[in-house]
């Protein structure tokens, strides 16, 4: 192996525990929104408990999702250190770009944008696997609709039930379970973007030759280096998009949050075991809608829900033209 692919592979690697740190901070409003915007948690206690269990998700979950990243987007024999290193760059950049301007798009689409874009630039569209990419389209649809439904239809059982006893007993008895809900959906999330680090970073070795690609296995010290790196930057927080999604998508009771939480934590986990890479960001906006909706329609904001929608549409190929120039970039620099 030469020194300078050695290089290259160890900057890479560290730039990709920079998008999960990055993926940390930026999605940090979907494991405390509700939470938050409900009331139950002060902010700084919601993150603190959403680090934690943003760290030891990738744990419990298993690492389906990595080996999807790593070998179902882009062909594994074109996943070449430079491809995966300018796909980071546009996943990075457009994610501090929508952070900044406190709109929640998807981390996880923006790191399959970033590596097709790559891809694309330096072997054309026979380096991309369709059935995987395809895939990952269709459940960007799927995911906050079933993320909706699963929480419009728990938020109506549970007025059904409740229907007869006073809201201040109601809001004291799911002020505690939001607090269960939260942290369940802060484990689904870890698992979910967590492995997507984890998958880039082993195709990376593989690429750099420093891992036998027989078997995409993921090493013990790529868990633990991106989980931690996603909890810790869960914990220092994207609080311009908490904002958005706390506070001005829908006003949320205890009941509520609780719902959200459950209904998109049930679709993280579902995907998770099933190694499907889906937005959390998609699953918890739709849930947070769904409660809203069970409401009245006029409860969501949908001039809010509009502009998150149109982030969803635009991050795919906005990261990948990022990574694309990225990447022209790159080549020119070693020329």
């Amino acid at each position: 192996m030469g020194e300078e692919l050695l290089y290259l592979t160890f900057a890479a690697i560290i730039s990709a525990l920079i998008f999960d740190f990055v993926n940390g901070f930026h999605d940090a409003a979907n494991a405390i929104a509700t939470v938050v915007g409900s009331r139950i948690l002060r902010p700084l206690h919601a993150v603190t408990i959403s680090a934690i269990t943003n760290f030891v998700g990738p744990f419990i979950f298993g690492t389906a999702v990595a080996a999807t990243i790593g070998q179902g987007i882009i062909k594994p024999e074109f996943a070449t250190t430079e491809v995966i290193f300018a796909g980071l760059v546009g996943a990075i950049v457009w994610n501090l770009i929508t952070w900044y301007i406190g709109l929640p798009s998807s981390s996880s689409h923006a790191l399959i944008g970033g590596l097709i874009g790559s891809a694309l630039v330096s072997g054309g569209i026979q380096t991309v696997v369709f059935a995987g990419t395809i895939k990952t389209i269709i459940f960007m649809v799927i995911s906050p609709t079933m993320g909706f439904l699963t929480a419009f239809f728990l938020v109506i059982l549970l007025l059904l039930i409740f229907k007869k006893k006073r809201a201040q007993l109601v809001n004291r008895i799911f002020g505690k379970l939001q607090i269960c809900s939260s942290i369940f959906f802060s484990l689904t999330h870890g698992a979910n973007d967590g492995q997507k680090t984890m998958g880039v970073i082993t195709a990376l070795l593989i690429a750099g030759g420093l891992l036998q690609s027989d078997e995409f296995t993921v090493p013990i010290w790529v868990i633990f280096s991106a989980a931690l790196a996603l909890g810790l930057g869960t914990f220092f927080g994207g609080w311009r998009i908490v904002k958005t999604m706390a506070f001005k998508l829908t006003d949320l009771k205890p009941y509520q949050g609780f719902c959200a939480e459950t209904g998109g934590g049930v679709i993280l986990a579902m995907m998770a075991w099933l190694g499907i890479p889906v937005s959390t960001t998609h699953a918890i906006s739709g849930a947070i809608m769904g409660v809203g909706t069970s409401r009245r329609l006029s409860a969501v904001r949908w001039g809010i829900g509009r502009k998150i929608i149109y982030a969803w549409i635009i991050t795919i190929p906005a990261s990948a033209v990022i990574a694309a120039l990225t990447f022209i970039l790159f080549d020119f620099i070693s020329r």
